[in-house]
Parts: C-alpha cells; sequence; structure tokens
C-alpha cells in the first residue's frame, strides 16, 4: 500500500523535473557575461555621447568595433531595449532613446521621490556594515572627481545612489528605482558636465554621506529629494 500511494508523487516529481531548465554550464555562463560586457560598454557609448540621441545602432559596425559577434550584440541591444534607453522602431531597427524635457522632468519627479523613500528606509534600517560600505564608495567616488574621471565618477555616484535605495530592504522600491533610473543613465552624466555643476553635485554628496553616517532620517530624506531635483536644474540648463 505505502508503494502504490507513492507512485504518484514519483511521478510527479519526474513531470516537474522534466519542466524545469537545465543549469548553465560554463559556455552559458560565459555568454551572459559577454553580453552584459556588450551592454555596459553600450551604456557607456550612449550616455558619453559616443551614440547621441535618434542615432540608429548599425550592428555590423558596433560589431567591429566592440570585435564581438552580431549574437552577443543583438542580446545586449535587446536589454537595452528593455531599459529604455534604446527603442526599437519599424522599418529603422534599434535607435537610440531620446527623451524630450517633459518627460525627463517627470521621470525625476518620481524618481526624487523613490530617492527620498530610500533615503528614509537606509538612515531607519541599514546595517552598520552596508553604511560602512556605502561611505567606502563615496571615498572612491571622491578620488574619481579629484582625477577629473568623469566616467568612473558617474559610475560610483550611481553605485551610491543605488546602495542607498538597496541598503533600506525594500526590494520593490529597489527594482522601481533601477528600472526608473536606468532611463536616466544619460541625464544624469551630462548634469555634471560643467565644473561648477559638478562641484556643487559633489558638496551634495558630502552632505548625504554625512547624513547617512548620522542615521539622521528626516535630513537624508531631503537631501535625496533635492539632489535629483538640482538634477533638472542642471539638465534643463544644460539643454536651454
Amino acid at each position: 500500500m505505502a508503494n502504490s500511494g507513492s507512485e504518484p508523487l514519483v511521478q510527479a516529481d519526474n513531470e516537474i523535473r522534466g519542466h524545469l531548465p537545465e543549469p548553465p554550464n560554463d559556455n552559458d555562463l560565459a555568454s551572459r557575461l559577454l553580453v552584459s560586457q556588450v551592454a555596459s560598454k553600450l551604456r557607456d557609448m550612449i550616455i558619453q555621447d559616443h551614440l547621441k540621441p535618434g542615432t540608429r545602432i548599425r550592428e555590423r559596425q558596433l560589431s567591429e568595433l566592440l570585435n564581438v559577434s552580431r549574437t552577443p550584440l543583438r542580446e545586449a541591444i535587446r536589454i537595452l531595449v528593455s531599459e529604455r534607453l534604446v527603442h526599437s522602431l519599424p522599418n529603422r531597427g534599434a535607435v537610440v532613446a531620446s527623451p524630450n524635457m517633459q518627460e525627463v522632468r517627470q521621470l525625476l519627479e518620481v524618481l526624487g521621490t523613490l530617492e527620498a523613500l530610500g533615503g528614509q528606509l537606509a538612515a531607519e534600517f541599514a546595517s552598520n556594515e552596508r553604511i560602512e560600505e556605502i561611505l567606502a564608495l563615496h571615498h572612491e567616488m571622491l578620488s574619481a572627481f579629484y582625477r577629473k574621471d568623469k566616467l568612473a565618477y558617474f559610475k560610483l555616484n550611481q553605485a551610491i545612489h543605488k546602495s542607498i535605495v538597496a541598503a533600506g530592504g525594500n526590494g520593490v522600491l529597489v527594482d522601481t528605482h533601477a528600472q526608473l533610473n536606468a532611463r536616466l543613465y544619460r541625464i544624469r552624466y551630462i548634469s555634471n558636465q560643467r565644473d561648477d555643476r559638478w562641484h556643487e553635485a559633489v558638496a551634495q554628496h558630502e552632505q548625504i554621506a554625512d547624513a547617512l553616517k548620522a542615521r539622521d532620517a528626516a535630513r537624508l530624506t531631503t537631501l535625496m529629494r533635492d539632489h535629483i531635483g538640482h538634477t533638472w536644474v542642471k539638465v534643463n540648463s544644460v539643454e536651454a
């Protein structure tokens, strides 16, 4: 009786296993890593205006430039389409996104609210170890600023913002922030092209780091929101 009762479970287990994907092998992992690297390089080219808004992405030229085949390049482009850094248009293929200023303003308004909440939650709930990690990123970012490495600075800056949002432990906030922030990569990069604007941003980050270290939730909430608000002011002056 016991054996007959276990047979349906065995059959169900076999059916479930039959629908599970095979674990990735080394080739799969290498392919995914390559696609991720190509996507990262394309992001850099977009934010630095090597691929300008409205530019058609020409696969043959890019595959030669990046020394990769078209398969990982196309997969990387699909990632950027999902992030809305690139649009896929009928009869034109992939084109670098060109958001209008109204859309940028609206995106920054929502992002400011998300980052303000992220700051509040980080001050209240982040572990001491997580805060120390964020402060270490802040010091690395300052080093990039002093050597005037704008791309390195930008990537560390983005890592800080993402880490603060993640530190509060709200997974929904993290996912929503990531989706929205991806659409603003280029905008946030160009906002610090003028040296005086860049110095202002660094000064704001010093205040953010101090408030986080002190776990001053009210101050950090305000600073995070205002910091994104200053991004709109800077971008609007650049585009005007």
